[in-house]
């Protein structure tokens, strides 16, 4: 199992930025998949989580309106949408996954057992 992330970068408020997550070593038509972020100093939080079976998608209330996570046309990468940026949004995006678990909401509430690297997100005010 692999996931590869990529997309991160320096943004100011008020932009956006897309992540990539790329997944391989299974078959991506099955468990929930999602985006973690990490600040300095802080627990690791879900940003998103999409259930691959049947696309239905889990966004917190704290990013909802503004992240949006999605398939493209290439079933076995997973995006991440992230508009309208702000300075509280800086930190390390993962995307992660459970092989058992095939529900978004499940997947955001609870721990992803395999984890691909992070690609950091800058936000300047």
């Amino acid at each position: 199992v692999q996931l590869q992330a990529s997309g991160g970068g320096l943004v100011q408020a008020g932009g956006s930025l897309r992540l990539s997550c790329a997944a391989s070593g299974f078959t991506l038509n099955r468990p929930a998949i999602g985006w973690f972020r990490q600040a300095p100093g802080q627990e690791r939080e879900a940003v998103a989580c999409l259930s691959t079976n049947n696309e239905i998608t889990y966004v917190p209330d704290f990013v909802k309106g503004r992240f949006t996570i999605f398939r493209g046309e290439a079933k076995n990468v997973v995006y991440l949408q992230m508009d309208n940026l702000r300075p509280e949004d800086t930190a390390v995006y993962y995307c992660g996954t459970d092989l058992g678990q095939a529900s978004s909401y499940a997947l955001c509430h609870g721990r992803p057992t395999e984890w691909g690297q992070g690609t950091q997100v800058t936000v300047s005010s």
